[in-house]
C-alpha cells in the first residue's frame, strides 16, 4: 500500500477568534465624566428655575391670600357698618323732637298740672333710653375744653374759667355708635377779664 505524500494536517478557517483578545467596542451612552459634569450642571439649574418658579408662585399665592382677607374683613367692617349707621338720618330728626321735648320741659309755666310734667319727663326719658340702646350717646360739653371735632362755637365770652373752656351749651351734641351725629352748639370762655 503505498503512502499518499500528503501530510496529514487538519486546516481550519482562520476567524475572529485567531485574531488575538478580542476588543469589544465601547458601549453606547457611556459618558466621559467631562460629560457626566455637564449633564449634572443642566439638572441643577433646571432645579433652580423650577425652585425660582415654585417661589414666585407661592409669593403670588400669599399675595392673593392677603388680599381676599383684606377684603373680606373690609367686607364684614362695611356691613356692619351699614347696619349700624344707616338710620342715622332719622336719629337726626328724632333729636329734634328730644330737643322740643326738652325745651318744653324747661318752659312750662307754674300753674300746669303737675301729672302732666311728670308724663313729659316719663316720655322724654323713654325716648333717650330707645336712642341710647341704638347707640345715641349725649357728648358731655360744660366745662370741658373745646373741642372743634365735637362742638360748634357759637360765641364767646369772658370768664373765671380757663381760655377755651365751655361756659353755656345752647344745643346738645350727640354720638352714634362713637361717629359724631350732630355737633353740640356752645359759648367758649375767653378767659378772666383784664382789669387796668
Amino acid at each position: 500500500m503505498i503512502e499518499s505524500n500528503r501530510t496529514k494536517t487538519n486546516h481550519f478557517p482562520v476567524g475572529e477568534h485567531d485574531k488575538g483578545p478580542s476588543q469589544e467596542p465601547a458601549e453606547k451612552g457611556s459618558m466621559s465624566p467631562a460629560g457626566n459634569s455637564t449633564e449634572v450642571d443642566e439638572l441643577n439649574k433646571r432645579i433652580e428655575e423650577l425652585q425660582s418658579q415654585l417661589k414666585e408662585k407661592e409669593d403670588k399665592y400669599l399675595y392673593l391670600y392677603a388680599d381676599f382677607d383684606n377684603f373680606k374683613k373690609r367686607s364684614i367692617k362695611e356691613r356692619s357698618d351699614l347696619i349700624k349707621f344707616s338710620w342715622e338720618p332719622l336719629a337726626r330728626e328724632l333729636l329734634q323732637t328730644v330737643d322740643n321735648i326738652e325745651r318744653a320741659l324747661t318752659h312750662v309755666p307754674p300753674e300746669t298740672d303737675q301729672t302732666l310734667i311728670e308724663g313729659l319727663q316719663m316720655v322724654l326719658h323713654q325716648f333717650k333710653a330707645s336712642l341710647q340702646k341704638q347707640g345715641v350717646q349725649p357728648i358731655e360739653s360744660l366745662k370741658k375744653e373745646f373741642d372743634p371735632n365735637l362742638h360748634e362755637a357759637v360765641g364767646q365770652e369772658p370768664s373765671n374759667s380757663p381760655s377755651g373752656t365751655i361756659t353755656q351749651e345752647h344745643l346738645r351734641g350727640y354720638t352714634l355708635h362713637g361717629r359724631l351725629l350732630r355737633a353740640a352748639k356752645v359759648s367758649v370762655s375767653s378767659g378772666p377779664t383784664k382789669t387796668e
